[in-house]
């Protein structure tokens, strides 16, 4: 059981850690469908870093945020999506870190 209550579905093979970021992946396939959108990707990851220091976790792993979707919108081009129904400060620390290196905005959808 998630910490904060989610429960995980499986759609089309793909387990998912939520039935909220299931529903999003539905419509977004939807979307896709219809042209509105393209190149739907499933979990794209980011190294973080702080400046040009790789940041790396005690172990020597590097700290990686994974956002749940990205894909390119006609009109908007390309969005990264974050299912969140909890947003925590981690999270957040994480968005920064990929917005001030990436200079990437990831859209949280609830």
């Amino acid at each position: 059981m998630n910490k904060y209550g989610a429960k995980p579905i499986t759609i089309d093979g793909i387990r998912f850690a939520s039935r909220g970021e299931g529903r999003r992946y539905r419509e977004l396939k939807l979307l896709e469908r219809g042209g509105v959108i393209s190149n739907l990707e499933l979990q794209p990851s980011f190294k973080l870093y702080c400046g040009d220091v790789p940041v790396k976790y005690e172990s020597g792993r590097q700290a990686v945020y994974k956002a749940d979707f990205k894909y390119m919108d006609k009109e908007r081009g390309e969005i990264i999506e974050d299912f969140k129904g909890m947003d925590t400060s981690t999270s957040k620390l994480k968005r920064a870190l990929v917005k001030a290196h990436y200079g990437v905005t990831v859209h949280i959808v609830k």
